[in-house]
């Protein structure tokens, strides 16, 4: 039996240009650049998105966080600075005060109404300094508590000491004695560890603006963002999507901004430390050995035939005061010391009783006037310097602050803009 074959099945004709075969879908998207991706596109977008967003995002609130410690800083050195200046207050009262007791030691009998005078306010400035410390540092309040108690301590060793001298009895010697021994063992090693911690606390927030770590970050914010670029650029035939290049350079602005803010507080803060804040601890320092140095001078007198001992203990402090002083206070100290050395010359010659003359006259040109001006002078410029530096570590909050806002409102509009910039290749894809 013969078998018909069957007839050739018809030839599929070719599809029209631009539409797809038969059996296959149709697409109206942008392809990718590369053929044989296969992998979710609007997937791939989405997550290259909150890459971008993230990175805009982690900067701006590191560099937030960064300048606002920054800020914090600039704050805390401008009131260790105040500390510092007013322990050295304190220590400059002291010794000023016992200058004064042991000066008017020499005179026998009742001490010169000026000179008590001067003395009541010297101790009563201190106490008064003393609170404020504890109420501005409460860090120091231990030390200030024990430095208050030996205050007190030394105050009424020199009352004693002032009892007996009234009665021309010799053993007010001791108690005066005594009284500056106290002072030097008990309070004024206190008042030495206050102003080296506070003087380490204000050099170390000196130090706390980063610039470099605000460009740190802009960098690496700007270089995640052009990653991102890239990645968006090889799946579409772009090479520059608008929305990201804009965030990057918004981050990148804000970087070199607060960057720049944070170099120049950096410098200023180098220069307060080593202009007005250091002139004023020199001359708090100077006035401070000064004042011992006087009442060495009365010590070496009070106690007869110990004149060399004392002198060596004026040695000391006159090094730390030619160590620290300025033009503006040499010439007074100079006269200080021409004075001094009259004294001493005298004593060393025995006579006992005008170098005492000397030391307790208040005349143009004695030791006592010639001291007191270096006083007065040291203790200007000390306050003087102290605000100056004071308020420049506390100055630029104003900037601070715009600064931040500007950093939270450039985050915020670099985010929008990488939204708006993968927004738009998500719009071609569909």
């Amino acid at each position: 039996m013969t078998q018909t074959a069957s007839p050739p099945a018809p030839a599929p004709h070719p599809a029209p240009a631009g539409q797809a075969p038969p059996g296959r879908a149709t697409h109206a998207s942008v392809q990718p650049a590369s053929s044989g991706f296969t992998e979710n596109v609007p997937r791939l977008l989405n997550r290259l998105q909150t890459i971008a967003i993230a990175a805009c995002v982690v900067f701006g609130v590191l560099a937030v966080v960064v300048q606002v410690l920054a800020w914090q800083a600039s704050g805390r050195a401008a009131a260790n600075t105040e500390q510092v200046v007013r322990v050295q207050e304190v220590q400059s009262l002291l010794l000023r005060a016992d200058a004064l007791a042991t000066n008017s030691f020499l005179v026998g009998g009742l001490e010169p109404t000026d000179a008590r005078a001067d003395y009541d306010d010297a101790v009563e400035r201190a106490l008064r300094l003393v609170t404020d410390a504890a109420e501005a540092q409460p860090a120091d309040r231990e030390v200030l508590a024990d430095l208050n108690a030996a205050i007190t301590d030394y105050t009424t060793a020199v009352s004693q000491a002032r009892d007996y001298n009234r009665q021309q009895l010799p053993i007010g010697i001791a108690y005066l004695n005594d009284a500056g021994t106290s002072l030097r063992t008990d309070a004024l090693p206190a008042v030495d560890a206050l102003v080296d911690a506070n003087a380490e606390r204000a050099v170390d927030e000196m130090d706390a603006q980063h610039p470099w770590w605000l460009l740190g970050l802009g960098i690496l914010a700007v270089a995640v963002l052009l990653w991102v670029n890239q990645q968006v650029g090889r799946r579409f035939r772009r090479r520059v999507n608008v929305g990201l290049a804009v965030a990057a350079a918004i981050v990148g602005v804000l970087a070199l901004g607060t960057g720049a803010h944070a170099f120049l507080r950096e410098g200023h803060n180098e220069s307060l430390r080593d202009g007005a804040y250091r002139e004023a601890v020199a001359a708090a320092s100077a006035r401070t050995a000064g004042n011992d140095a006087k009442a060495r001078e009365s010590q070496g007198l009070i106690n007869r035939g110990a004149g060399a001992t004392y002198e060596k203990n004026w040695d000391e402090q006159a090094a730390v005061v030619d160590d620290n002083t300025t033009r503006s206070t040499e010439g007074l100290w100079g006269a200080y010391v021409e004075a001094h050395r009259a004294i001493r010359d005298l004593d060393d010659a025995g006579d006992w009783g005008a170098a005492v003359a000397l030391a307790t006259s208040t005349e143009e040109g004695s030791a006592t006037a010639a001291l007191d001006e270096f006083d007065a002078a040291t203790a200007a410029v000390a306050a003087d310097q102290g605000q100056q530096a004071s308020d420049g570590f506390g100055s630029g909050g104003a900037v601070a602050l715009v600064l931040v806002a500007l950093t939270i409102l450039g985050t915020l509009a670099a985010a929008g803009a990488v939204t708006r910039g993968i927004d738009l290749r998500r719009k071609e894809y569909q």
